[in-house]
């Protein structure tokens, strides 16, 4: 059996969290009917020189149940400019310098809450 988790983080109501479970395919679904059309992965450049431009608003996590290399995460982002986008990570995309292990500090520290 897989393990899907869903995170939704709303930054700007700190603290609060809702738990869903989803798809990868299915989170990137959802995320483009809600306007998420960029693809940072190909602009991850702006998210690594520019975090603090950048709000996550959703988080979407997926855990294969027995092989760790099946686990990625899919961010949906805002800039401070309205863009919203997606940021897709697998597991060995968390290094020092990626915009994926940017994006989770950004998560784990919740600065960003000048976003409307």
């Amino acid at each position: 059996m897989i393990l899907i988790l869903y995170l939704n983080i709303k930054l700007k109501i700190m603290g609060k969290q809702m738990y869903h479970y989803t798809t990868v395919s299915k989170a990137l679904e959802e995320l483009n009917e809600k306007g998420f059309t960029i693809d940072f992965n190909i602009q991850e450049s702006k998210i690594i020189n520019n975090p603090s431009d950048f709000e996550i608003v959703h988080i979407y996590r997926y855990e294969g149940e027995t092989d760790p290399g099946d686990e990625a995460t899919v961010f949906g982002i805002k800039s401070i400019t309205g863009e919203k986008g997606v940021y897709v990570a697998g597991l060995s995309a968390f290094t020092d310098k990626s915009a994926a292990m940017v994006l989770n500090d950004l998560a784990i520290k919740g600065k960003n809450t000048r976003f409307n």
